[in-house]
């Protein structure tokens, strides 16, 4: 008896018995769990036919799609799905740019543009974002002029707090579609001037610009074609209108006070934080990269552009990924002020239809398709900059 004793101890004690324990009772309760799961959702009714009846309600704000009432709540849905990623797209842009530029400006020998940036940092990412979205809706744009003493610019271009309405460039004739392609044809000996001037930039060491004459190359033969299809993009300049009781803005592009202060706040909260992950990962760098660089002559943007953030970028891109997902996520928010988003738009469906259960699994899945695509994009990114063999 004392020896098998002596062997059961033994075997808890080996650390592989132990591991098969820990992964054996892991299973079990996740079994358990799962057919708990199974047996609630046989009680549920998944079925989503009640997004084929008509949606009953307006929608305030619509992007590339137009939406009426009487169509079907799927259709509300998409229309929601597409304002989202209007908003999360515009936002990752914006608030990367952003975030750059505040994390380089932290790092400059300048005091007045460190200053200025640490301030913009430290008061934006320790302010909840909730209370920068209603800031910005209620204390900034809803205090614009209202739109009969609004504020136009050559009456081509009018703010209110109805909306800030700009010229808009839109199709016109029947040569647009060969224009785009003339367009995107240019971008092929667009990159081959690059290339070549960035080679010779590389052999001789002088500076040759080859982004500056790439670009010039894309946009001369973009207007050439431009001139000779006969000008096939013209500009719709918005005006305000009279309706029975009320004054709007027809034409042109219309931002509205909903998705600016949306826009903003997310863009200023995110961005606060990518300024900090580029400000680590230029920190992290070794000293003696950027004394390379001045040795051999390279400006201030050279350094930054060809040497500092390309390495950086090494390390920014997971935590980078994270932040784009958390403005994804956060873009949630929007029903704090009504913007039409996904989330806002499937409360007002739950609210005519019911089904709560069933639409928020399908917020769940939408929300998760576009948080994969980002992190797909984004690991994609990460291989291609990575060095090989790393």
């Amino acid at each position: 008896m004392a020896a098998e004793s002596l062997r059961g101890r033994r075997l808890w004690r080996s650390g592989r018995a132990r591991r098969m324990a820990t992964q054996a009772g892991f299973s079990v309760l996740l079994l358990i769990f799962l057919a708990y799961m199974v047996e609630r959702a046989s009680h549920l009714d998944l079925d989503i036919g009640f997004m084929d009846a008509p949606a009953g309600f307006q929608i305030s704000h619509t992007f590339v799609f137009g939406f009426d009432s009487g169509e079907s709540r799927l259709a509300a849905y998409f229309v929601a799905v597409t304002n989202t990623i209007r908003l999360v797209v515009v936002g990752i842009l914006l608030a990367t740019v952003i975030g750059v530029l505040a994390g380089v400006a932290r790092l400059s020998d300048n005091w007045l543009v460190s200053r200025i940036a640490t301030v913009y940092v430290e008061v934006v990412r320790n302010t909840p974002l909730l209370v920068q979205i209603i800031f910005w809706y209620t204390a900034v744009f809803l205090k614009l002029p209202r739109i009969e003493a609004e504020r136009s610019l050559f009456d081509v271009a009018f703010l209110s707090n109805r909306a800030l309405a700009l010229p808009w460039p839109e199709p016109r004739g029947d040569f647009f579609t060969a224009w785009v392609i003339v367009l995107a044809l240019a971008l092929v000996p667009g990159y081959f001037v690059r290339r070549i001037r960035a080679r010779r930039e590389a052999e001789t060491g002088q500076t040759m610009r080859p982004n500056l004459y790439s670009l010039g190359v894309v946009l001369g033969i973009a207007a050439i074609g431009f001139l000779v299809l006969g000008l096939p993009v013209g500009i719709d300049t918005p005006t305000i209108v009279s309706e029975e009781f009320t004054k709007g803005y027809v034409g042109g592009l219309s931002v509205t006070p909903e998705f600016a202060a949306l826009l903003i706040a997310l863009v200023m909260y995110t961005g606060s934080f990518i300024a900090e992950i580029v400000r680590g990962s230029i920190q992290a760098l070794p000293r003696g990269q950027t004394e390379a660089a001045m040795a051999v002559g390279l400006t201030g943007y050279q350094r930054i552009t060809l040497v500092i953030l390309p390495q950086a970028l090494r390390s920014m891109i997971p935590s980078l990924t994270n932040e784009y997902l958390n403005l994804t996520k956060n873009s949630s928010l929007a029903a704090a002020i009504a913007y039409a988003d996904l989330f806002q738009i499937s409360e007002i469906i739950i609210n005519k239809a019911g089904h709560a259960v069933v639409m928020f699994i399908i917020v769940i899945i939408t929300y998760q398709v576009m948080s994969f695509t980002i992190s797909a994009f984004m690991a994609f990114i990460n291989r291609r900059v990575q060095l090989v063999g790393a």
